[in-house]
């Protein structure tokens, strides 16, 4: 299966940072927030990412492009041409990264990949929050449910918009309400190829009409993930997910 990133947002709110680098390139204990991400998802046996970059997205490409030399020891024989790894830190993974553009909106980013997707089932995460959400267990329900769209809800109790739930079904979707303790789309969706032809054009964001139409059509589900979940925000955010890090307390990590 495969995993759809959206990783071209300007990430306004964290600006210290996103002036110099895109927000999926913020380092939590030295590794980038993006490859935390991709290690939750290759700890459950889902090793191809299609990544769509927008603001600063070449800085992604050229992460990626030096990943295998960063990570490795090697003798560089510059007379005869010729490079001797030794150390190797080799990750299961193959990359697709694609230019979606600068100004297009989420639901316009998952459009333009569409033909990387071969007609199958398929994840879609934003680039910019951690969870320790069991994967085969969430695709598993989604299999089973048969709808068209499975998005991972979770408990937070500050200001976001709240999923409202009957039998696992998302019936309504309310914005930001104040002080209210309730399920709230989390990320992490499994998704059928249909849910691209939701898509208008590149102006379309997913979190309005696509999701608001599943909803109606009854085709949108929700799989209660009661564990821990922090976005990264904000520079606090950022300060809170290093420091757990640094403690051995992360709870996302979920490989040796």
């Amino acid at each position: 299966m495969k995993l759809v990133i959206l990783a071209g947002g300007y990430g306004t709110r964290i600006s210290e940072e996103t002036h110099l680098k895109p927000k999926p390139l913020i380092e939590i204990g030295g590794m980038p927030i993006l490859w935390h991400i991709m290690k939750i998802y290759s700890s459950h046996g889902i090793n191809d990412f299609i990544i769509c970059c927008g603001y600063k997205g070449n800085m992604i490409k050229d992460y990626f492009a030096r990943y295998f030399i960063q990570n490795s020891d090697f003798t560089l024989d510059v007379k005869n041409n010729k490079i001797e790894f030794h150390h190797k830190i080799v990750e299961p993974w193959k990359i697709t990264l694609v230019d979606t553009g600068l100004e297009t909106m989420t639901g316009g980013r998952l459009k333009r990949v569409k033909h990387f997707l071969d007609d199958d089932t398929f994840c879609l995460a934003y680039g910019d929050d951690l969870k320790n959400v069991n994967m085969s267990s969430l695709i598993a329900f989604h299999r089973k449910k048969k709808k068209k769209a499975t998005v991972t809800s979770v408990r937070h109790p500050e200001q976001f918009g709240i999923l409202e739930l009957k039998n696992d079904k998302v019936i309504d979707i309310k914005e930001k309400p104040i002080n209210e303790d309730r399920w709230i789309n989390g990320g992490y969706y499994v998704l059928e190829p249909e849910v691209l032809d939701y898509i208008k054009d590149d102006s379309t964001i997913w979190e309005k009409e696509p999701l608001g139409r599943l909803v109606r059509e009854g085709q949108l589900l929700a799989y209660k993930h009661d564990g821990p979940y922090r976005p990264m925000d904000t520079m606090q955010d950022k300060k809170f997910l290093e420091d757990l890090w640094n403690s051995g307390k992360a709870y996302w990590k979920m490989w040796k």
